[in-house]
């Protein structure tokens, strides 16, 4: 191997619903939304992440937006596989590159994926030229990336709220002991606000939008100690169907988020009364953590500790822990071997 070492390309990757992270050399080379444009009359990408992003809600005919991945797990094989090469292709060091290298891919995966779906994510990989393919499931990636020590014999608790699932764990000995995944995440809270602002105030709103009132003034309770302002909103008005605007403020989004914040909780209490008795010891000591784009909603970490009576910390960098989780394990793939799926 030593020769064709240089021939060789390490790359960790957070697959998301939501958005797609790339580690390549220690550094996260690509942090872009997993989003798809595609041209109906030719089959050809227009554009991937950012680009296809801002034309969601906004095309024509002519041209699809796709999103390849549904609730942690690949839905459009052909578009997902479209969409990881373009990625992996601006990566700046592959770029310079002649010929394309042999690739050896670590990906996180949710913990609840079934034995099909995992195959869709081998398959992918292996069209990608991987010559060595690693699979490390979400909450472990989460747990290596906020910087836990997990081969202790020592209970912790991670909960991941990524875009199309939460990934709830208790974590010892570098294994997972009891684990629950609930589809209910990013992607359910910014329906939650959509529908609220049809049923509410009969406006009509679009994903894009509904994901910005989420991150300017989404909230998990209604008494925050730093509320964020008000916020005006843009639609279509439901009953004349002319565009109108209105005030919209984070007291009603978190009424309007509940429902869907309530089964998280209900999955997490679920998680610890399955816990053991002597690592549920552990996690009244250390607490949980919080990680992925969903633990940064205002009052979240308040409200899940008000609920299970335990401190709840939130990741320093949310978004990244799981793929910064998934580099570290690549670094050190003899460490990290029991924890990794070859």
């Amino acid at each position: 191997m030593g020769f064709f070492d240089f021939m060789t390309e390490d790359i960790a990757m957070d697959l998301g619903t939501a958005n797609t992270l790339i580690i390549h050399d220690g550094k996260v080379v690509v942090d872009a939304p997993s989003i798809v444009a595609r041209d109906r009359n030719t089959g050809k990408i227009i554009a991937v992440g950012k680009k296809a992003s801002l034309m969601q809600g906004k095309t024509h005919e002519n041209i699809k937006t796709i999103r390849p991945l549904k609730d942690g797990v690949i839905a459009d094989f052909e578009a997902s596989e479209l969409m990881i090469k373009e990625f992996i292709k601006n990566i700046p060091n592959i770029k310079k590159r002649f010929f394309t290298p042999s690739l050896r891919l670590v990906i996180c995966i949710p913990s609840g994926i079934t034995e099909v779906e995992k195959r869709a994510v081998i398959d992918s990989a292996e069209h990608m030229n991987a010559k060595e393919i690693y699979l490390i499931h979400e909450p472990m990636a989460a747990a290596i990336g906020i910087g836990i020590d997990i081969m202790q014999p020592k209970g912790n608790m991670i909960i991941d709220i990524g875009g199309g699932t939460t990934e709830i764990a208790v974590i010892a000995l570098g294994g997972i002991v009891c684990d629950k995944s609930v589809k209910v995440a990013g992607d359910v809270f910014t329906g939650d606000i959509a529908y609220y602002m049809r049923t509410q105030h009969n406006l009509y709103v679009g994903e894009r939008t509904a994901e910005k009132i989420k991150i300017q003034i989404g909230a998990a309770t209604e008494d925050l100690e730093t509320p964020p302002e008000d916020m005006l909103v843009q639609g279509r008005d439901l009953l004349s169907g002319k565009p109108k605007q209105v005030q919209v403020s984070f007291r009603e989004i978190a009424k309007a988020l509940d429902k869907s914040i309530l089964r998280i909780e209900d999955a997490v209490m679920e998680t610890l009364s399955k816990t053991p008795p002597e690592l549920a010891a552990d996690i009244y000591n250390t607490g949980i953590y919080l990680a992925g784009g969903g633990s940064m909603l205002r009052g979240l970490d308040k409200r899940l500790s008000r609920k299970t009576d335990l401190p709840v910390y939130v990741a320093e960098d949310p978004l990244r822990a799981v793929v910064r989780g998934t580099g570290i394990a690549l670094k050190d793939l003899e460490k990290f071997k029991n924890v990794l799926m070859k």
